[in-house]
């Protein structure tokens, strides 16, 4: 594997994770309060998690019941695309657990006893000699995916290219309503803003985002690694990732290393500043996924049907 095209910082400390806190109310500190003790790795550029015992809000999510505090342009941008959106249904997966999903008919296989009798006189007519493949059944197929949606709100990602990746995920949300899904939004520290199969409305988690402020380095691996965690147990098949950044990794490990290791990764690139073409063409090759390049609000609708295509 060549050399990243920049080299990015060295970290002397385990970059800080914010979930979610147990009351509900916001996200919690869970790591990262650097006067106290920590678990994990000491040695330079090391992301495991550490605790504290001291938990500090960093987002109210009460706050969202009863003031507003999106930008009205990017709730207008989110709309554009959620309009212009088109994100295929993933395929049926007759392989996937009995019990869970959508009703579909399909060939006996020894599973089901709810006989689709239509169908299977469909298919033994005029046939003397059926066979049990021709007995057709009701199943539950599981058609939804997990997906992590992480976002860069690092300080090269303000202004206009925040606000494009806020619509972006405002959009995405509503339109993966039925699939489970989780937001982690990063900069040197990361923030898991929403946790996988949580219900939150689009717009709530739009407006989440643009509250935490575009500030720091850059550091895709511990974001991605992040993602990882969330995907912890699912099946391969029904996971995937979906990167939203200008790819400017400066600081922390080599990000390629963790993107080998998800079960895909995707890519969108936003281009209309500083970027890194060639690390994020390496991210989506390794994770087995699509990069497209994005220059503002108007490029996103068409990058994602086709990334979502397979």
């Amino acid at each position: 594997m060549r050399p990243l095209r920049r080299r990015p910082k060295q970290l002397t400390e385990s970059p800080s994770l914010y979930r979610p806190s147990t009351s509900g109310t916001g996200l919690a500190l869970s790591s990262g309060d650097r006067r106290r003790s920590r678990t994990g790795p000491s040695r330079p550029g090391a992301t495991a998690t550490g605790t504290t015992d001291e938990p500090a809000e960093l987002i109210p999510l009460a706050d969202l019941a009863t003031e507003s505090a999106a930008d009205l342009l990017t709730r207008r941008r989110a709309r554009q695309i959620a309009q212009r959106l088109s994100v295929p249904r993933p395929p049926r997966d007759s392989r996937s657990r009995r019990g869970v999903g959508e009703l579909a008919s399909m060939s006996w296989s020894g599973g089901s006893d709810e006989l689709d009798l239509e169908r299977t006189l469909e298919a033994i007519a005029g046939n003397p000699f059926p066979e049990e493949t021709d007995i057709v059944v009701r199943e539950r197929v599981r058609q939804r995916r997990s997906v992590v949606l992480v976002v860069d709100v690092s300080g090269s990602m303000k202004g206009e290219r925040v606000r494009t990746a806020a619509a972006t995920v405002g959009a995405l949300a509503g339109e993966l309503a039925r699939d489970r899904l989780a937001v982690v939004a990063f900069w040197s520290d990361a923030a898991v803003l929403v946790r996988l199969g949580d219900q939150v409305a689009p717009l709530a988690v739009l407006d989440l985002l643009l509250r935490v402020p575009a500030q720091g380095l850059t550091n895709v691996s511990f974001a991605l690694e992040t993602a990882a965690r969330q995907l912890a147990g699912v099946p391969p098949r029904d996971a995937r990732v979906l990167l939203l950044s200008d790819c400017v990794h400066n600081a922390g490990p080599d990000p390629r290393l963790v993107a080998a290791r998800l079960p895909r990764l995707d890519v969108l690139l936003d281009s209309s500043g500083e970027q890194d073409v060639e690390l994020g063409r390496d991210l989506a090759r390794l994770g087995r996924g699509r990069f497209r390049l994005v220059r503002d609000h108007r490029d996103v609708a068409a990058a994602l049907t086709a990334v979502f295509t397979d």
